[in-house]
């Protein structure tokens, strides 16, 4: 325990703390004022919009009761400085849908108007109604809750921002498509399902002879008067900040709404008729657990990454970072509070954070002034906004998600810039706007985790060469200068080695040396497993003694047999094919190797290549077990291979294959297994296989996984690529090859050296 260490931990549990001891009162406080009046008054009437949506109206001392705990809970424990928590109308018709699903359809009535509230059956089906959102509205923040204790906020770091804007795209749509019925002034059931925005779009089209024309009409001249407000700046301590055109728009046509009957729909008609007495938190409803978990679980999920995002791409434009797993205990917090107030799922209200940001907000400050403000303006003169046309509170709503349908806009940009992300953002996209929030959202999530598998597992070879007179090795594809050094193939690894991935990097390899690896027929793996059972015998009779009780050793196998002969071109005799034959097998934990040679010409042919700890014994039973040399041959007494075809050895200029690891972060025990055998295949006929650029922690890796035996060892490793190639050429040819002297640098043109290295 240290003071330190406790104060570090009381800021993390606490974010608010962070921005208030370090408040700059004179610089943000005026900016804050204006960002929370705007916000604040925007909230009143759209707590009262939400009657039309629901379906479910609650008294108006509970909603803005709920929205106050809500806003000031939030500003304790979120880490965001824009967000400005609230109901989201998509939320709010799924919890209706659900309720729906619990046969709860004569409460949730369609046709504009409550039914009597003096009617005992009705009253209690509404109570009961409430109490059932409540209880999924605390069950959805127990489960963020625990999900943020246990630290599972983490997810989002996987998240890429592609994913973000294209969710937050489609969540724009559905918000403005849910707004029509406020716009057109026709009341309709929002159906919920797959392809329900083109199912409520298809009906509301149906339903527009039926619309307000002064409704669309408020709505337009809502609209231009925000965007000649775009126009409008001001500037305080230097920075700009947007004229509050939604305050005065609300205080307008409040005192005109309640001056003159504008014939257009507003939220007074039903807020009228519910009742206005506080209804107090009431027991969990645990009747119908089984059928609401589920849901529950989902409105957490869509609850939790919907704040995160929006929070994200706010935290993005004005640099500062979110701590993603507090806002998941935050937004949890939150919506236990919501449920104390019989009040539904609560999550970011993106029209009100796009007021909060544009208006000039630096802090949760504004989010405080603004919940502050409706709570007293809304017990005292709520009944004044109730007048308040639907169209208008439409337009404020629709032009503040506009947006957010910006990133349209850069779809070209991002075909160009990168296909993966493209793709992503249109699966993402259609996902989320055909099949909801919720189901589109663990589509996008799955999608995109599986392209960030593959692109992390795809290998990534590249042939180097060197730049002429310099230490510096370049792609022989991308620098016109570089050259390929003779007798040496160097092949840079761009990516990590695992079982995804080695086949892949075991083709690239053959198919660079023009080789193939053609597994053995029958007769072949018949003798080379009796030949595997006789060095088994060989290593068993050293024991002195064995027990009954003892487990008995496995049988000797061969997992892996293959030969490797010479890829055969359309020109080439179709006599000259290899019989080189490449076998290798593990025994237990150690590797051993074969090269089975056919024809008196093969023993003749010793090529002696890089040491790399292969040692022969002069006992003939140790020798054999042994990784032989690239001269061996098969006992008389072994089965004669391929008596036929003459041997065919890979071209002699090629003597050394490096490859640049440098790049390469883990390997894993199948990659390694692989890796070995490949070095074995090399090995035996006359190729070294050299490493270079080597990791410390990759070589921990091959310790770890048994990778070196006697014939692969830690003297193939190299600390760079240069040096590789020096010792590739000290064993095969002059070093001064490699390196010229200081006499052939000085005839070499300046002109040269300066297109070499721009080259380079």
């Amino acid at each position: 325990f240290s003071w330190g260490r406790f104060r570090k931990i009381t800021l993390k549990m606490f974010p608010v703390l962070n921005w208030l001891f370090s408040y700059r009162f004179r610089e943000w406080f005026l900016r804050d004022l204006h960002a929370g009046l705007s916000v604040g008054m925007f909230q009143i009437p759209q707590g009262l919009l939400g009657v039309w949506l629901t379906r479910l109206p609650l008294p108006n001392i509970n909603g803005f009761l709920s929205a106050f705990c809500c806003s000031m809970t939030y500003v304790i424990f979120g880490t965001s400085h824009h967000i400005s928590v609230g109901s989201f109308s998509i939320l709010n018709a799924v919890v209706t849908n659900i309720l729906k699903s619990l046969n709860f359809n004569q409460t949730l009535s369609s046709n504009g108007s409550l039914d009597n509230f003096s009617d005992p059956a009705f009253m209690k089906d509404y109570m009961e109604a409430l109490t059932l959102t409540a209880s999924i509205t605390l069950l959805t923040g127990i489960i963020q809750l625990l999900l943020g204790c246990f630290c599972l906020g983490f997810v989002t770091t996987y998240v890429p921002k592609t994913l973000i804007d294209a969710y937050l795209t489609a969540a724009a749509l559905h918000v403005i498509v849910s707004q029509f019925t406020f716009i057109f002034d026709v009341m309709l059931d929002f159906y919920k399902g797959p392809l329900d925005i083109f199912y409520n779009l298809f009906h509301f089209f149906l339903a527009l002879p039926k619309a307000n024309a002064t409704s669309i009409l408020l709505f337009l001249l809502s609209m231009v008067a925000q965007r000649l407000n775009t126009s409008i700046m001001i500037t305080y301590k230097h920075s700009p900040i947007a004229f509050p055109m939604e305050l005065l728009l609300i205080i307008t046509v409040t005192i005109i709404s309640n001056r003159i009957h504008l014939h257009a729909e507003s939220s007074s008609a039903v807020v009228s008729m519910i009742p206005q007495r506080f209804l107090p938190p009431a027991p969990l409803d645990l009747s119908n657990l089984s059928k609401i978990i589920l849901h529950a679980f989902s409105l957490a999920i869509v609850s939790y990454f919907l704040l995160v995002f929006v929070g994200e791409r706010y935290a993005s434009l004005h640099n500062y970072n979110i701590a993603s797993n507090q806002e998941l205990i935050a937004v949890g917090l939150c919506n236990i509070c919501s449920s104390f107030f019989k009040s539904f799922v609560v999550s970011c209200a993106i029209s009100g954070t796009a007021i909060q940001e544009k208006t000039g907000g630096r802090t949760q400050l504004a989010a405080a002034i603004g919940a502050s403000m409706m709570l007293v303006i809304a017990l005292k003169l709520g009944h004044f906004f109730q007048m308040i046309p639907n169209g208008i509170l439409a337009a404020i709503v629709v032009f503040n998600v506009l947006p957010f349908l910006e990133k349209f806009l850069d779809i070209p940009i991002l075909w160009r810039r990168d296909k993966y992300h493209f793709v992503i953002w249109l699966v993402t996209f259609a996902a989320v706007l055909c099949l909801g929030l919720d189901v589109g959202l663990a589509i996008a999530m799955g999608f995109t985790f599986c392209i960030i598998t593959i692109r992390s597992h795809r290998m990534k070879m590249v042939v180097l060469g060197q730049i002429p007179n310099m230490n510096i090795y370049r792609s022989l594809s991308v620098y016109r200068a570089a050259r390929e050094i003779e007798g040496i193939k160097i092949f840079q690894c761009c990516s990590s080695i695992s079982f995804a991935n080695m086949n892949h990097f075991k083709t690239y390899l053959l198919h660079k040396m023009d080789m193939k690896a053609v597994p053995l027929d029958e007769s072949e793996m018949r003798a080379l497993i009796s030949l595997n059972l006789s060095d088994t015998a060989v290593e068993r009779k050293d024991l002195k003694c064995s027990c009954v009780c003892d487990p008995p050793l496995p049988p000797p196998r061969i997992p892996y047999t293959e030969k490797l002969v010479k890829r055969r071109h359309a020109d080439s005799d179709s006599s000259s094919s290899s019989v080189n034959l490449v076998h290798w097998s593990k025994y237990g934990d150690k590797l051993s190797s074969r090269t089975l040679l056919v024809g008196a010409a093969d023993a003749q042919r010793a090529s002696p290549g890089f040491n790399t700890g292969c040692r022969t014994e002069k006992n003939e039973d140790e020798g054999r077990r042994a990784c032989l040399s690239p001269g061996s041959a098969i006992d008389n007494s072994s089965v004669q291979l391929d008596r036929i075809e003459q041997p065919m050895y890979l071209p002699r200029p090629v003597h050394t294959i490096i490859l640049d690891f440098s790049m390469v972060q883990f390997v894993d025990l199948i990659g390694s297994e692989l890796l070995r055998q490949i070095i074995h295949m090399f090995h035996n006929i006359g190729v070294t296989v050299l490493i270079a650029g080597c990791h410390s922690s990759v070589i921990a890796d091959f310790e770890k996984n048994d990778f070196f035996d006697s014939c692969v060892t830690k003297e193939m490793f190299f600390l760079t690529l240069h040096d590789t190639v020096l010792a590739a050429l000290d064993k095969h040819q002059k070093p001064d090859e490699l390196e010229p002297t200081a006499e052939e640098f000085a005839e070499e043109p300046l002109a040269e050296q300066q297109k070499v290295e721009y080259l380079a």
